[in-house]
């Protein structure tokens, strides 16, 4: 069974974003754990969350992926900024506790010319504080297009930050076919290549997600700018191949393409229809 979903609003709670994922024909969904832009956070509505798991049990929805908001830099030369992402991590990372066992996804930082070595010893020195051994939640970085300063441009990187983190068990990796293609990846003439490199790098035990968006630019372009399926550069047949391949078909797939609902809907119609993991 295909895994999928999109990114969707959890301001009217757990129980609404579960209902338009069933309505839009998904079985996972993404979300922001707060403000994308800020750091304003909702109120934990206990209710809310049992109505949601006992739906999610019967409607089968599973590995919910929450985000980080953007906001957040790890990597920052500035000292309250470093601490403002421990401090938001950390309590993002006590009230995932309350769904057990799901995921959560930041962009790794941006090191804004400090150099990517001690921008990538700031992220690991972030997650030594906020992994804690007896969470079930497990923490992904994030595959980056390398726009600016930006770290996790490459699988090198994610490895870098990985070698030094001491719970290793609680850390992986969400792909985002945009932003590896932006990168420099080719994902459309070169899956197998991509992956196996991925890999020798990183290792894929610890591919626990992907981002499946087309992208509106060329291959290595750094831009970082999503296009609906089969509308972009990649286009719909590579995406397919992605779904299907052997090493990602039991991976949850989240779209975040420019979409609204009924987008939505189309796009996972499309994919689910071409998914032969049946």
């Amino acid at each position: 069974m295909l895994r999928i979903g999109c990114h969707l609003s959890i301001a009217n709670g757990y129980m609404s974003i579960a209902k338009e994922t069933i309505s839009i024909g998904g079985n996972t969904f993404q979300f922001f754990s707060r403000n994308p832009r800020g750091t304003k956070i909702r109120d934990v509505d206990e209710t809310d969350i049992k109505q949601f798991q006992d739906y999610a049990k019967e409607h089968e929805i599973s590995i919910i992926l929450a985000h980080a908001p953007y906001t957040l830099n790890a990597a920052a030369k500035d000292e309250s900024l470093r601490k403002l992402a421990v401090e938001t991590i950390t309590e993002d990372l006590r009230r995932m506790e309350y769904l057990p066992g799901n995921l959560y996804n930041f962009h790794p930082g941006s090191h804004v010319k400090q150099g990517a070595e001690k921008g990538i010893a700031y992220i690991a020195e972030m997650l030594n504080q906020v992994l804690k051994p007896e969470q079930t939640t497990t923490v992904l970085l994030e595959t980056m297009a390398g726009k600016g300063t930006e770290i996790g441009r490459n699988f090198e990187e994610l490895k870098q930050i990985i070698d030094q983190v001491e719970q290793k068990d609680k850390i992986g990796v969400c792909m985002d076919t945009c932003h590896i293609w932006d990168g420099g990846y080719d994902i459309k003439e070169h899956l197998d290549e991509v992956l196996e490199e991925f890999d020798q790098i990183i290792g894929l035990e610890r591919l626990k997600a992907v981002h499946l968006n087309d992208s509106m630019n060329g291959l290595g372009s750094h831009k970082d700018r999503h296009a609906k399926i089969g509308e972009g550069e990649i286009g719909e047949a590579a995406l397919v191949a992605v779904i299907n391949h052997p090493k990602l078909y039991q991976l949850p797939f989240y779209l975040e393409t420019p979409n609204e609902l009924e987008g939505y809907a189309k796009e996972i119609a499309l994919l689910k229809a071409q998914y032969l993991r049946n």
